[in-house]
């Protein structure tokens, strides 16, 4: 096939927070998506899942706290859980967009698993915030479990998770095959449910998944030319908020990185999406990693605005 693959990362911002802002951005998000199509690209996405799976998270622990007869909801459930309902969302939303445009194209959600090492030093220092405040008993009792914990305020305590590195997308084959068909994928949502490989059988793991990273390696993985992270600005900028704030339009992988060095990317923030484009452009031939927000997405890939990495500013 001669279609270019685009992977679009779509941002937490690109999806709201509750059930009916979720439903009213993935209309937003399907509209960049089909102008992607109609440009003769195979989209794949993946998405942030940070709300969501924190909604997830506490509404089934607390349920599970009133009700002894039932469990309490292990991370990677509820990571497997916000894929669902939130690629539901959007494979209707894009089927309705790309229909009305004439187009027809399936669209389907890959529940996506996601190997972490278990020895990765994320582990030592988790920094993923989860879950509703807890007591200073409540607290305890988690770090009895084994769990961490922080204080947040006088108001108490919550628990935090570590962010591993993806290692390798387990139904990698399944989603290519679709890419190849022809078809719109959604895959390695919120990062991917994080897994460790134990023997023949995948043990879910209590972590969190950046999702920029998930992302690069899916574009890696599939060989993709463009990936596409979408986040709340139209372009990055230097200097953020100072008089000399100074936007970022084509860069070379060597700037790039020279940024990072200046401290100039927020950690958790901007930071992984430098890093995972980077890693995506310098890991190929000809390919650029795109960082814009959703109502650009059109013209990003056009490279007539966002902030774009390739490896030799042309």
């Amino acid at each position: 096939m001669s279609e270019k693959i685009v992977v679009v990362a779509l941002g937490h911002r690109a999806l709201g927070t509750t059930l009916p802002e979720q439903q009213i951005a993935a209309k937003a998000a399907a509209k960049a998506i089909a102008d992607l199509v109609e440009e003769g690209t195979r989209v794949v996405i993946s998405h942030s899942n940070g709300p969501q799976v924190g909604m997830i998270h506490t509404a089934m622990n607390e349920f599970g706290k009133s009700h002894p007869d039932y469990t309490f909801a292990p991370m990677s459930v509820c990571s497997a859980m916000s894929q669902g309902y939130i690629g539901y969302d959007l494979q209707n939303a894009i089927r309705t967009e790309l229909i009305s445009r004439g187009i027809y194209k399936p669209v389907a959600t890959i529940l996506t698993q996601v190997v972490i090492d278990p020895y990765d030093d994320a582990f030592a220092e988790p920094e993923k915030i989860i879950g509703r405040v807890l007591s200073e008993e409540e607290a305890e009792a988690e770090e009895e479990k084994g769990n961490f914990v922080t204080r947040i305020s006088e108001m108490g305590y919550r628990r935090i998770l570590a962010a591993p590195k993806p290692q390798k997308i387990v139904e990698i084959e399944t989603i290519r095959t679709l890419v190849n068909a022809g078809q719109i994928v959604i895959a390695a949502g919120g990062g991917g449910i994080p897994v460790m490989e134990q023997g023949i059988r995948l043990q879910g793991a209590s972590a969190i998944i950046e999702k920029d990273f998930a992302s690069g390696l899916l574009a890696e993985e599939l060989d993709a030319d463009t990936l596409m992270i979408l986040t709340s600005v139209e372009k990055v900028s230097l200097n953020l908020g100072a008089h000399n704030e100074e936007f970022l339009d084509e860069i070379s992988v060597d700037e790039a990185k020279m940024h990072m060095d200046d401290n100039q990317f927020a950690k958790g923030s901007m930071l992984p999406k430098f890093e995972a484009g980077i890693s995506f452009v310098q890991k190929g031939d000809g390919r650029r990693t795109i960082i814009t927000d959703i109502f650009h997405a059109k013209d990003g890939y056009k490279g007539k605005t966002g902030t774009i990495i390739k490896s030799i500013n042309i």
